[in-house]
């Protein structure tokens, strides 16, 4: 037997703001942040060690404190629990954790307690991937699609996606496993990158940055607009200057118009070539999504990063609302809540490109990308999952992005767990207030460590 014997949250603050890291027309002063999970065990892992599991949400600054005591208290919960009672039905923790009543009035499925949710579930689940000594996207494709639809949330689905179905979808995929598998071992997961056009970047910066993209063998770049029109013109210019006509652009409003405004915004940029405009309207309008869709086409409607849940997600694809699902692993309900989105995003022929733009989004996303081509979708068709280049070194187990030769993509990952634990020290000197960093306020050059070169 092998227990939950604590846990830790703690609030960690980087000060991206202070270079303008994360900046766009809604988030102008974003301090990149996480509500970050620790749970402790009497048991070790294959190498000795204690063992752990360790998770987060992606905040952005104030109000992270709220998210972290929302989760200490969903957290406590886990204490005492039997690791190995809990692996084998995952399912059912997500149901006792989620359908708290009190807690749930808070929200319900929405909010600090939906991301709060979120951290606690990351690091169960990157505890249970660490028990079995598996990265986390290879312990749930080797599951069955009876055992992979357990896990999944489907309560609200049905007249959208079965259970009958989403079983159905998995079984169809149990073929070629073996070989997506080793494509990926071989090419990467497809990737595309948002460092180069942050908002608050000068036209000097972007051009480099971009210089710097094509150099490293992205396809695909993408730039922040929203702000000021002519800016987003001139900003486009720039980007499509430096990386071509043949690579993708994609833009991103970050919810700032109105849908009208949307509209017109959004053509007024079509002339760019852009595969996407994201986030072009508020994130809760599904039927405001749908029209800027029919309006904009052929460039492409992408949304979900402030999706609330597999519900709002439902109505997006029956309203053909979007044409790329952007699910984030800190928002929905981990992994349980993800999978529902998958399925319903399979059933509905609408391709995921989850979005990664924050701390440790891209070490979880990596995972929710592979577990999708090898057990969900069976395909990489108009699928690009993004990447951000900085922050990565906090981490024990960072996410790598190499150029293949097939192009540029995310290394599959095989360290066992979610690749969500921090190194100590950095938890130690970021955590706020009262972390190393915090107490000191170090320079921006102390703060702003450099960032890892594509490998």
């Amino acid at each position: 037997m092998a227990v939950i014997t604590g846990v830790e949250v703690i609030d960690v603050r980087f000060p991206t703001s202070r270079t303008a890291d994360g900046s766009d027309a809604m988030n102008v002063d974003a301090d990149y942040s996480a509500a970050y999970v620790e749970l402790r065990t009497d048991a070790a892992d294959a190498t000795g060690a204690p063992l752990g599991g360790y998770g987060l949400t992606f905040t952005i600054g104030r109000g992270t404190d709220l998210v972290v005591e929302a989760a200490r208290q969903q957290a406590q919960r886990l204490v005492g629990r039997d690791i190995d009672d809990l692996a084998a039905d995952m399912g059912a923790l997500y149901r006792d954790l989620s359908g708290d009543s009190q807690m749930r009035w808070l929200g319900p499925e929405k909010g600090v307690v939906h991301l709060s949710l979120a951290a606690v579930l990351n690091a169960t689940w990157d505890l249970v991937a660490r028990r079995a000594g598996k990265p986390l996207w290879r312990l749930l494709a080797d599951y069955t699609p009876e055992q992979l639809v357990d896990v999944a949330d489907l309560r609200y689905l049905s007249d959208a996606l079965t259970r009958e179905e989403a079983i159905e979808i998995l079984r169809a995929q149990q073929p070629g496993k073996a070989e997506r598998i080793a494509h990926l071992e071989r090419d990467g997961y497809p990737v595309y990158t948002t460092s180069a056009g942050w908002l608050g970047y000068d036209d000097a910066k972007l051009r480099r940055l971009c210089q710097e993209a094509v150099d490293a063998g992205y396809g695909h770049v993408k730039l922040k607009v929203g702000a000021n029109l002519d800016d987003d013109v001139r900003r486009l210019t720039v980007a499509r200057d430096v990386i071509g006509p043949d690579r993708r652009l994609m833009i991103d409003a970050n919810q700032v118009w109105d849908v009208p405004q949307a509209i017109a915004w959004t053509r007024a940029l079509a002339r760019f070539d852009p595969l996407w405009i994201e986030e072009p309207t508020s994130p809760d309008d599904v039927l405001g999504h749908a029209a800027v869709r029919r309006a904009v086409a052929p460039v492409g409607v992408a949304t979900g990063e402030h999706c609330h849940n597999r519900v709002m997600f439902k109505q997006l694809f029956q309203a053909e609302a979007i044409d790329f699902c952007q699910l984030d692993t800190g928002r929905l309900a981990s992994i349980n809540e993800i999978l529902a989105v998958l399925l319903l995003a399979q059933k509905f022929d609408v391709p995921v490109c989850p979005h990664a733009g924050g701390v440790g989004l891209c070490e979880m996303v990596q995972h929710v990308s592979v577990l999708d081509y090898v057990a969900v979708s069976g395909s990489l068709a108009d699928r690009v999952t993004e990447y951000v280049d900085h922050l990565h070194e906090h981490f024990t187990d960072p996410c790598v992005v190499a150029d293949t030769g097939a192009g540029t993509g995310y290394v599959l990952p095989h360290r066992p767990g979610y690749s969500t634990q921090m190194h100590p020290e950095s938890v130690a000197r970021f955590r706020f207030p009262d972390g190393a960093f915090w107490v000191d306020d170090g320079a921006i050059s102390a703060q702003s460590p450099a960032r890892p070169a594509v490998a």
